[in-house]
């Protein structure tokens, strides 16, 4: 093993032997390597005459570009275009981006946390924390509404056993009981990955006050039992709560509640600011030694130089530019009641009772999306059937559940949308009983 990945695990040993306990063997090896980058950036400060270490090219002491290109971006400097971005983000982003999670979640006051790392969206953030923390066979812990991607990131990638929970329980409500038992019934293999994705894909829903206190209650019981955690917010639909729900992550709710469980907080800009091609997102931990919080960074930043080597500079520019707007938060909030708007309209329109011979609908309260439960009509079914009769397309999830993105559906246009679902239910509903 390197010295310099010994070291840092020592480090995370002396401050807490639980977080030396959930890392992966790769998480164990990894390390931030004193080569290129370092060196370059110690030439950034101190080689004031020639700095010949960074694979760029410069003219008159900027960095060179193509004027066609430039063209297009007239009102940015090149350096905050051209040059790499450093493996851990623009520090101006990544220090914005911590003053955004504090306004947004004040229940992360007075707790310690890292600053944000800027990764390749929340897809590569995740990577990042399978890569840590999953070694074969270890559990996945998650609820049975989720998002499919998953499986890539953490099963087929890094080899995660899933471990299921009912999302809902009879009532409606997040299955905090299902959860805890699902983690309990690890507590001999001694840790595992439990990964939270509110507000939820595919369901839509965000827990309310009540629900988010008996999570966090919960976590602590099983921490006390002996279990090591770490607990992860995928918060890509982030600030998206439109009725009764917590209004902050649970991540700042589960932040240094119990020295057995690390928090782990993934986000980004893709979907709560729209802008989802700029691929900018954030992995951030928390944890009371600030020791742990720095080896976890260089961990962090060895998995990000072997792999993608920084993220993309420009990109990180346009969002820091945004952040920095004073017209960002109004033209947000804009965004954010016209979604408002189409979850509540799509509840209207759900709740007038025209369609209960079809499906029941599954609560939501949030995000992007709302689901289906049908009656007796297979989900693929009807997926094709709509593609190929009425040019809608929905996704199918499991038996019986069809996932809806209200979210690319204009307001008046709503209406239209369930009527051709239920007409294509209907359809395949005939010939079933025929």
């Amino acid at each position: 093993m390197n010295e310099i990945a010994q070291d840092l695990n020592r480090q995370i040993q002396q401050e807490n032997p639980h977080v030396y306990d959930l890392l992966s063997e790769l998480g164990k090896n990894l390390y931030y390597p004193k080569g290129i980058l370092t060196q370059s950036a110690e030439a950034k400060l101190k080689a004031y005459r020639f700095n010949a270490t960074i694979g760029i090219a410069t003219e008159q002491n900027h960095p060179m570009f193509l004027p066609l290109i430039q063209e297009t971006l007239a009102n940015y400097d090149p350096k905050d275009l051209y040059p790499y971005a450093p493996p851990a983000g623009k520090p101006e982003l990544r220090q914005l981006w911590r003053e955004k999670m504090l306004k947004e979640s004040p229940s992360l006051k007075d707790k310690s946390f890292s600053n944000p790392i800027v990764t390749n969206a929340l897809t590569h953030g995740l990577s990042i924390v399978a890569d840590l923390f999953i070694d074969e066979n270890d559990p996945l812990v998650l609820p049975d509404k989720l998002w499919g991607n998953y499986n890539l990131i953490f099963g087929v990638r890094r080899g995660a056993k899933n471990v299921t929970f009912p999302f809902y329980t009879e009532g409606g409500a997040f299955n905090t009981t299902g959860m805890k038992e699902a983690l309990l019934s690890k507590k001999d293999h001694g840790k595992a990955v439990l990964l939270f994705n509110f507000p939820n894909n595919p369901t839509g829903y965000t827990p309310n006050e009540q629900e988010a206190t008996e999570i966090v209650e919960a976590l602590r019981e099983v921490a006390q039992q002996g279990m090591n955690l770490a607990v992860v917010t995928d918060d890509a639909y982030f600030g998206l709560f439109y009725e009764n729900s917590i209004k902050e992550s649970l991540f700042a709710r589960i932040a240094n509640i119990h020295p057995r469980i690390l928090a782990i907080k993934v986000d980004g800009a893709t979907k709560e600011d729209f802008v989802w091609g700029f691929r900018v997102g954030f992995i951030t931990y928390a944890c009371e030694h600030p020791a742990i919080l720095d080896a976890l960074e260089k961990k962090t930043l060895g998995i990000i130089r072997g792999t993608i080597s920084s993220s993309s500079h420009p990109a990180q520019t346009f969002v820091l530019n945004a952040l920095r707007s004073n017209d960002f938060q109004t033209q947000k909030q804009k965004k954010f009641e016209l979604l408002k708007n189409r979850a509540c309209r799509v509840k209207q329109i759900l709740d007038q009772g025209a369609y209960g011979d079809a499906w029941d609908y599954y609560p939501f309260n949030s995000g992007y999306f709302m689901c289906l439960k049908l009656k007796g009509v297979k989900s693929e079914a009807l997926r094709l059937h709509l593609l190929e009769q009425y040019g809608v397309g929905v996704i199918s999830l499991g038996e019986s559940d069809v996932r809806v993105a209200y979210s690319c559906v204009e307001e008046q246009e709503l209406k239209d949308l369930f009527d051709l679902i239920y007409r294509g239910f209907h359809d395949l509903w005939v010939r079933t009983i025929k």
